[in-house]
């Protein structure tokens, strides 16, 4: 058996020549050694050998989301903006929403020894950010999703392995948006409220999904989300 018709079978519970093994995000992730962007930490000569053996030896799942185009009649750009800066040796993102009145903004670091985006600051705040934010128009949250990547990591991954769409559920979407503390309490006792951002992000998220299950049938699916469902 080839790595791909390996993992084939094992996904179909079909009898196999050995047990995959997979290294998930190692061989999973779209990275590029020779890149040397100062925030790629896979240029280090130190991930070379396990980079390697993950590419010779394990049975690859690459890991690929759709590339996402706002619609043409998205207007996101009229409420959200963002400003990247670098400090201190890391690169921070503001991104600043205007809406009903409000100015609520969030912020990402990324250091460049580290390959994790810190939330520091969250858009959603209090009850009164998460009512304004339910006033955006549902046309704010309209992608296309582009597959070509996904077809182009198909092509290269050949007989090694299988790819596997990468995608959010409703529940991720929304949680992210606040502080584990804020998400965990406003779920819990305004449901009537979270289940409105629930239903915000689920009708654009189902249509995307409609859209590359239809353009790229057939493969396995990384749905990632309800663990913020689970028990901490």
């Amino acid at each position: 058996m080839n790595r791909k018709e390996r993992l084939m079978a094992t996904l179909r519970g079909e009898p196999v020549d050995r047990p995959a093994v997979n290294f998930y995000e190692i061989g999973g992730f779209d990275v590029d050694p020779t890149d040397p962007d100062e925030f790629n930490i896979y240029n280090s000569p130190s991930w070379a050998p396990l980079l390697q053996l993950a590419e010779d030896h394990t049975d690859l799942i690459r890991m690929r989301p759709p590339v996402l185009t706002p619609t043409s009649d998205n207007p996101r750009d009229e409420f959200f903006s963002r400003e990247t800066t670098l400090e201190n040796g890391s690169r921070f993102v503001r991104t600043t929403l205007k809406i009903a009145g409000r100015e609520m903004t969030s912020l990402t670091r990324r250091d460049p020894d580290i390959d994790t985006i810190w939330t520091v600051e969250h858009l959603l705040k209090n009850i009164d950010d998460l009512k304004a934010f339910l006033k955006l128009p549902d046309e704010v949250f309209d992608y296309t999703a582009d597959i070509t990547g996904l077809r182009e990591a198909e092509d290269q991954v050949g007989d090694r392995g299988i790819v596997m769409v990468d995608f959010p559920d409703p529940l991720c979407e929304a949680a992210e948006l606040f502080s584990m503390a804020d998400y965990t309490i406003t779920a819990m006792m305004e449901e009537s409220l979270f289940r409105r951002l629930l239903d915000k992000f689920a009708g654009p998220l189902w249509r995307r999904t409609e859209q590359v299950a239809a353009e790229f049938p057939g493969r396995l699916w990384r749905i990632y989300g309800p663990e913020y469902a689970c028990p901490p």
